[in-house]
């Protein structure tokens, strides 16, 4: 099998499995409780709080752990929106946000809430200025996420975050693409709030963080026994909380390792599948991307039967974001940037990661080209372009 759908999840790190295991039998018990076996797994738990605070930069007791990063951004946009509506009901985020953020953002529409959905240029970026005059006195929030899971793009967050603390405006930043792929210090980068995922950096599924800025006093999501210092209640998930810090600790030894050989890699792939399929469009910014993402539109067919073609030749890809890929219609993402529908249609999303290989890419080039062939000589809409 050649897997390149890295954005979509991570394989766990065998490192990372080998930590978690003794907290499923020997190491069971709960974190919460007071005997020497609790006192040991909340111990555990502090060391790998500590490790994601290092990967970020920050304060351990800014980061609080949830259940992954769709529940971190709910709770950055629900509760900042609940503890602020006095201050005001307007939030701004971007049109190619993942779905946690747009539609949590839909959801707050629906009790009186208004957002103000930003466009993007053909690359995927925001316009700066744009942002700035969006800004009203009634906005409490801007949610605006790090890099984009289907294009690669990176947004740049500290001139976000900047303009943000000027005008008096909390910043949330969806940043699950990004921890653990890209260095950055959160001190140095500057947002209120940052949501992050372990399955997308080599750890488990089912965890995740948010870092709340310690002058940010955000309210619970999910009330119950007062856990994560009485901000995110839940029996503490000790082995998956254990997983993360073991991935993070890789993260920051590995990670400047990693993005070399991953961008080497995706940068011959990518150049590979330009010259060997015409009528192609590479989308995503083509600096400020992610180094392990390739999206491609593949004009006259349509993603799925790429991917279709590409699992029967055991290579694992996908045609935007994993949350969407059953969804019939194109991807928003690709619809913001500017791409017709037809065009959308044909997308191809190849992430790569930690245990790709040459002959991967190899594997990937030698049997794409083909396929897009014969889809196109049965394509009706390759053949209109003959004629």
């Amino acid at each position: 099998m050649v897997y390149m759908d890295y954005n979509a999840t991570t394989p766990c790190d065998k490192r990372v499995v080998d930590q978690m295991l003794p907290y499923f039998s020997d190491k069971f018990a709960n974190a919460s409780s007071i005997y020497l076996p609790a006192r040991e797994a909340k111990k555990a738990v502090e060391q790998a709080r500590g490790n994601v605070a290092s990967l970020l930069g920050c304060s351990s007791d800014e980061v609080f752990f949830t259940s992954g990063g769709t529940e971190s951004d709910n709770w950055a946009i629900m509760s900042t929106a609940f503890k602020l509506q006095d201050k005001g009901k307007h939030i701004i985020t971007s049109q190619i946000e993942h779905h946690a953020v747009l539609h949590t953002c839909k959801a707050l529409q629906k009790r009186g809430y208004e957002v103000t959905y930003l466009p993007v240029d053909r690359y995927g970026m925001i316009d700066m200025a744009q942002l700035k005059k969006s800004i009203r006195k009634d906005t409490i929030l801007i949610t605006i996420m790090h890099a984009n899971n289907e294009i690669g793009t990176i947004q740049p967050i500290e001139e976000i975050s900047c303009l943000a603390k000027t005008q008096g405006v909390l910043f949330h930043t969806d940043a699950v693409q990004t921890v653990g792929k890209i260095p950055f210090q959160l001190k140095k980068s500057g947002p209120d709030m940052l949501s992050l995922s372990a399955h997308k950096l080599y750890g488990p599924k089912g965890i995740g963080a948010l870092y709340i800025r310690k002058e940010v006093s955000l309210p619970p999501l999910i009330y119950g026994g007062g856990q994560e210092r009485g901000r995110r209640s839940g029996t503490t998930n000790v082995p998956a909380i254990v997983g993360l810090g073991k991935a993070a600790e890789i993260a920051m030894e590995e990670m400047g390792k990693e993005l070399l050989n991953v961008r080497k890699l995706r940068d011959d792939l990518e150049q590979r599948i330009q010259q060997s399929i015409p009528e192609i469009i590479v989308n995503g910014h083509p600096e400020s991307r992610l180094y392990n993402t390739v999206n491609v539109c593949i004009k006259y067919i349509e993603g799925e039967s790429i991917l279709l073609s590409l699992d029967f030749e055991g290579i694992c890809a996908s045609s935007g974001s994993a949350c969407t890929s059953g969804s019939l219609e194109p991807s928003h993402v690709l619809l913001a940037i500017g791409l017709p529908h037809e065009v959308a249609h044909g997308s191809l999303r190849l992430s790569l990661g930690r245990y790709n290989t040459t002959e991967d890419v190899d594997k990937v080039v030698s049997v794409l080209p083909g396929i897009v062939e014969r889809l196109r000589q049965i394509s009706p809409y390759w053949q209109d372009r003959k004629q």
